[in-house]
């Protein structure tokens, strides 16, 4: 059973919810053209366009049934946990049949795995809420994983319509890159930049 001190919570994810699954459609039909690609790339956009919409529906169903009156929220965090992670697994084996499973995907992959986690330990409080109604610790730990379910369908509907990404890693290692390269020193002039030579 919810407890009334965290009800409000479950009403105003509901709402977020709602709004973040309104613009994640907009953000598909602005990516609609790379979608719709056959080419393998495409799959990965597609898998990161339902991977957003699978963490806002599941906070949003959990969010919902958490606010009828009764015991819902239990079998509702188990169902929709387990259909999360059939979506995972769907996906992983087509990043493989594609051979997408390489360096440049990883981080692809460990959001999936987050994913992962999530809807596992989410099975697992709402096998316990079953299991106990009055126990409000499990209760509140599916709303922190509600709160999780946000942050990675931002992040993946952010990397869906082609948002740029500046992390430290990345641009520390652009960096390394950068200096290494060729040998070039700040006092010389590129070649491409050179005056022509003179005829005479």
């Amino acid at each position: 059973m919810v407890p009334e001190s965290i009800r409000e919570f479950f009403a105003a994810s509901a709402g977020v919810a709602g709004a973040l699954i309104g613009l994640l459609f907009v953000a598909i039909s602005v990516a609609v053209v790379r979608l719709n690609r056959e080419e393998a790339a495409a799959q990965v956009h597609r898998i990161r366009a339902v991977a957003a919409l699978t963490a806002f529906v599941n906070a949003l169903s959990v969010s919902l049934f958490a606010l009828i009156p009764g015991e819902k929220i239990g079998i509702t965090s188990v169902v929709v946990a387990a259909t999360g992670l059939l979506f995972v697994v769907a996906s992983l084996l087509s990043l493989f049949r594609l051979r997408q499973l390489r360096a440049a995907r990883v981080r692809d992959a460990v959001f999936l795995l987050g994913l992962i986690v999530v809807f596992v330990i989410q099975m697992a409080e709402g096998l316990g809420v079953i299991a106990n109604p009055a126990n409000s610790g499990d209760v509140n730990t599916i709303a922190i994983l509600v709160v999780c379910c946000f942050f990675i369908g931002i992040a993946r509907a952010w990397e869906l319509i082609g948002g740029p990404s500046v992390g430290i890693a990345h641009e520390v290692t652009a960096l390394i890159r950068g200096h290494g390269r060729d040998g070039v020193t700040g006092d010389e002039v590129p070649a491409d930049e050179q005056p022509p030579a003179s005829a005479g």
